[in-house]
């Protein structure tokens, strides 16, 4: 029998090579249309001869000195050091941490076993020890190259201890518009009554909860949402930080109960800034994706889960209920897709003035305890981490999602009160610090232009708006696009009309970015969740009606045999599938066995690409698997 560790790293590898394959021939014609484009014709390659170059030594020379080393030394590199950084921040999207002095190994620190963890010896360090002038002279001179590269230098921690000194500082470069402003997507999930849109209420606003849910009023999208309190969709609230690390957030909080109809709704909407003014003032905006915690509405969770492409998953945890009911649901699924992890226990203040907080010691031990254990089992290891100060928060930020020397990766644990506001800075700082998943290889800007239809409106005199994720490629207005594929497989053409980013007009958006278009010439009717907008190029794009694939059965009450039916969640593509044949020896699978079998849509053909995850489910059933090649 499989592992899921296993399985999950062989499907990873079988993705990244898919990805890595697709993105070589993206960028080859990509450049095939560039030419075209700027010479009126395709240029042929053929008998044309290769042009190697080595760049080998090169690479070993930039190598030999890093972005530290250049900051602490003594020889006058300004210019050395201005360049250096500002590849960095090209490279990270306007942000870069930088870690000086001897810090305690992460390897070292974090462990999976709490055994393995000997107090008596003393933990390895990593980096070059420095005394306190020492650091106060590196930090000038990174002071001086960000005031030339017009970037902010902020302190997130300094310890000094005997005759050494360590810290972290973030440099971060103000945006020049909308467009360029850093983007962290984070999926809010958990049980029903865990606190998850209390909690988001109270980080976008500032201002703190009365106990009662007053903070989470204006996050609710429906009516039927504020009267019983239970969130049934997917909202969105987004918050910003400037480029010195402050939360942009409401500067007062005013309610007059001097009004005779001053509504809890009308109160929370006075304290909430427009999203056009908090992308005015924010360098970095964390988008959060606040999802159902009831279980009639998980297929809802599930789709927010896949299809919004969240960078990270923030799990709430009632401190006085434990981890119970969808919040496993939740972390299994969060597991499964390989969606880094952090954790917050609500209601956590045992010290709380207002009873209505107060949650007994016993039972807020008993839900840490059961937490860990559930964390660090082997269907999880993870290294369960409480953040207390602002170093733990920085780290847990820098490693999260990066395996260990243990074999675990990090997930860092807040206690926190929304009525008190106990622990709510560490959870800013840690926000504050998460790197964006555009610096990764996830997303490619000189590639052909993809766009995956989360979500479908129809705005009064503009017309048909999407919104969803850029997946590859740049896009600008009045671009010309395919949109499909509809109802017998066919792609339409059409053009954007105009574009937004987070409900502010953009002339352009890029690979990474989650955006909504206004299209030419297109109905409400004729879109659906799960189509694409691609780019035009020589090569049409293909819907697929079957698609083979690598899969392992989480979890399944009797047998899986072929024509079994299930829903099946790929990205934003929600749709039912049928199994066609499966190449196992006993012709089914059980809890536990791997198969690959080839599935076919029930209703119409989609736009699949090889190596993308899919996740299969039917009442308590999961599949978990990854397409590995696309049939006729």
């Amino acid at each position: 029998m499989t592992t899921l560790k296993s399985f999950q790293a062989e499907i990873e590898a079988i993705s990244h090579e898919k990805h890595i394959q697709s993105i070589k021939e993206a960028r080859e014609a990509h450049a095939a249309a560039e030419l075209a484009r700027h010479h009126g014709k395709l240029p042929s390659t053929k008998n044309q001869p290769v042009i190697e170059v080595k760049v080998e030594d090169e690479k070993d020379e930039v190598a030999e000195i890093s972005l530290e080393d250049l900051i602490i030394s003594d020889d006058n590199n300004i210019d050395d050091l201005q360049s250096r950084l500002a590849s960095k921040l090209l490279k990270g999207h306007g942000e870069q941490l930088i870690s000086l002095g001897a810090h305690p190994s992460p390897q070292h620190t974090y462990t999976l076993s709490p055994s393995s963890t000997d107090d008596s010896k003393p933990i390895p360090t990593v980096g070059i020890p420095l005394s306190s002038a020492k650091l106060d002279k590196s930090i000038d001179k990174l002071r001086t190259v960000c005031q030339a590269l017009k970037a902010e230098l902020n302190e997130l921690y300094r310890t000094n201890q005997d005759q050494s000194s360590h810290g972290c500082w973030l440099v971060r470069l103000t945006p020049r518009g909308v467009e360029e402003i850093m983007e962290v997507r984070v999926a809010v999930v958990g049980n029903v009554d865990a606190g998850k849109s209390t909690t988001l209420g109270v980080l976008t606003r500032g201002g703190l909860d009365d106990g009662r849910g007053k903070a989470r009023v204006a996050l609710f999208r429906h009516p039927h949402e504020i009267e019983t309190g239970r969130t049934s969709s997917v909202g969105g609230e987004i918050l910003g930080f400037s480029s010195t690390g402050q939360p942009v957030i409401p500067t007062s909080h005013i309610t007059d109960n001097a009004e005779g109809h001053n509504h809890a709704l009308a109160a929370a909407k006075r304290e909430k800034l427009g999203w056009e003014e908090i992308c005015k003032r924010a360098a970095k905006v964390v988008s959060f994706i606040d999802l159902a915690g009831h279980e009639r509405y998980f297929k809802t969770t599930l789709y927010g889960l896949s299809g919004c492409a969240p960078d990270y998953v923030m799990l709430m945890v009632g401190g006085n209920a434990g981890l119970i009911g969808m919040s496993k649901e939740h972390l299994g699924v969060a597991l499964a897709l390989n969606v880094p992890i952090a954790v917050c226990v609500t209601k956590a203040d045992s010290n709380s003035p207002s009873q209505i907080d107060m949650t007994p010691p016993k039972i807020l031990e008993q839900t840490v305890n059961m937490l860990t254990k559930v964390l660090r089992s082997p269907g999880c290891r993870r290294i369960p981490v409480f953040v207390n100060t602002a170093q733990e928060a920085v780290d847990c930020a820098r490693y999260l999602g990066q395996p260990l020397g243990s074999g675990g990766r990090l997930c860092p644990i807040f206690m926190v009160s929304n009525v008190t506001g106990h622990n709510l800075p560490m959870l800013r700082t840690f926000l504050n610090c998460l790197p964006s998943s555009q610096s990764d290889d996830k997303y490619v800007v000189d590639a052909p232009f993809e766009f995956q239809i989360s979500d479908v409106f129809s705005v009064p005199f503009v017309g048909t708006v999407v919104s969803g994720v850029i997946t590859s490629g740049t896009v600008h207005a009045n671009d010309a696009v395919l949109l499909g594929p509809d109802s017998v497989g066919q792609f339409m053409p059409t053009a954007v009309k105009t574009i937004q980013r987070k409900r502010a007009s953009v002339n352009s958006g890029e690979a990474g970015q989650s955006v909504s278009f206004a299209l030419k010439r297109i109905r409400r009717t004729q879109v659906r969740k799960g189509m694409v907008l691609i780019g035009k190029t020589e090569n049409p794009p293909k819907a697929v009606k079957r698609f083979e694939g690598m899969v392992m059965v989480l979890h399944h009450a009797s047998t899986i045999q072929p024509k079994y039916q299930a829903m099946m969640h790929c990205g934003a593509i929600r749709q039912t599938v049928r199994i066609v044949s499966l190449d196992h020896p006993s012709g089914l699978i059980r809890t536990g066995d791997r198969a690959k079998c080839v599935f076919e849509f029930i209703s119409h053909t989609e736009f699949l690409k090889e190596g993308q995850l899919i996740l299969l489910r039917e009442a308590k059933t999961k599949v978990l698997g990854v397409v590995t090649k696309v049939l006729p």
